[in-house]
């Protein structure tokens, strides 16, 4: 049946569990005035719990937002959150965030490029002495009626940038040690996740994508390691943290190619980890990029077993410009020949604001954007 043909009768973002047909990443764009209080409390100037009462503001805002759309799945917009990763990672004892001399090369539009050489280690042992960010999440449930969804970072990419030269070899002088207490540290705090009523819960994975470049996998290699090694091995981390879970307790992967302040690091299609990753991850589905050619082509979706869902990011979160109708529904039409159509889903490619800054967009494009995917996912699938 052809995309274009199906016509909407009732929402279809409302129709199934997790991943929904309209779904999206996670993150949202701050408002001005959450940026404006944080930066208050960086000077002093603002108590903790201050701060708290703001971003509690924003993020009853922006869960209305996505409410506003039709949106089934509503997140924080990660309000709490400097960084999509660093926050959560280095919650775990341990893990430090650093400058080193590991630089990362991010590139934009019309040749814009930057770098950054921040990046996150293991001085000591992984372990998980409190909750991270259980209290977030509870929040966040009790200010929507519909489905709260968790975002978390995958634990590889702090292992890919760098290898075995980021976790201490006096900490750690056996690597499977780590990795063991790193399992240990993240299923304690996605149990507590689960006990305070968390039913959906997204990993965003930086390291398949990116192996995907052959920049990066030519550092990767550099650096000891080898790519297609990682891409088992960061299949089986994944795998031993979600492992045992309640068929209720849905649990989706996003790879990003990065993203910060609309620029990217990765580029080349899933061709070199689809195999892998998507006969071997143990996940109910993936958020994948495929916003731009960046992203190469559907045929690697061959690879996807029947029945487990793949959300097309087709809409993009780096730039202002509004996808058409047509051209998504044209686009998902060209998945079917690898995916069936009742296993595909809809969102934007990544989310709008990995960090505090956020893409270069408003908050009115981004609030259209999300309609745009509510809107064609009730086209293209109505209830079903």
């Amino acid at each position: 049946m052809s995309a274009q043909a199906s016509q909407a009768a009732s929402p279809a973002a409302t129709q199934h569990r997790p991943p929904f047909r309209a779904d999206h990443v996670g993150s949202l764009l701050r408002p001005v005035y959450l940026k404006e209080a944080r930066e208050q409390a960086e000077r002093g100037e603002m108590t903790r719990e201050q701060l708290r009462a703001v971003e509690d503001r924003a993020i009853r805002e922006v869960v209305k937002l996505q409410e506003e759309v039709g949106l089934q799945s509503v997140t924080d917009g990660e309000f709490r959150r400097a960084f999509w990763h660093v926050d959560f990672l280095s919650g775990f004892d341990g893990i430090k965030w650093t400058h080193g001399n590991y630089a990362v090369n991010f590139k934009g539009e019309g040749g814009v490029t930057a770098q950054t050489s921040s990046m996150l280690v293991v001085a000591g042992k992984v372990k998980r002495s409190r909750p991270i960010m259980v209290d977030h999440f509870a929040y966040l449930k009790s200010v929507t009626s519909r489905t709260p969804k968790f975002c978390i970072p995958s634990p590889t990419y702090m292992h890919m940038r760098g290898g075995r030269k980021v976790v201490d070899k006096t900490a750690y002088p056996d690597m499977a040690e780590f990795w063991a207490d790193v399992v240990g540290a993240y299923r304690a705090e996605i149990a507590d996740l689960r006990a305070a009523g968390c039913d959906y819960l997204q990993l965003d994975d930086v390291s398949f994508a990116t192996m995907c470049d052959p920049t990066i996998r030519s550092q990767v290699a550099q650096d000891g390691e080898d790519p297609a090694s990682l891409a088992v091995l960061y299949t089986d981390i994944v795998n031993a943290i979600t492992k045992g879970r309640e068929p209720s307790h849905a649990v989706t992967m996003h790879t990003c190619r990065g993203n910060a302040t609309s620029m990217w690091m990765a580029e080349g299609g899933y061709d070199p980890v689809a195999e892998v990753l998507f006969n071997r991850a143990d996940v109910d589905g993936f958020f994948l990029e495929y916003d731009t050619e960046r992203a190469g082509g559907f045929e690697p979706l061959r690879f996807v077993p029947k029945g487990r869902k793949i959300v097309l990011g087709l809409v993009s979160s780096k730039t202002p410009e509004l996808e058409t109708k047509d051209g998504l529904k044209r686009r998902i039409d060209e998945a079917t020949k690898y995916v069936r159509l009742e296993d595909l889903c809809l969102s934007p490619q990544c989310g709008f604001a990995s960090s505090h800054h956020g893409n270069k967009i408003t908050e009115e494009i981004e609030r259209h954007k999300l309609a745009l995917v509510v809107e064609v996912a009730n086209e293209v699938w109505g209830g079903r």
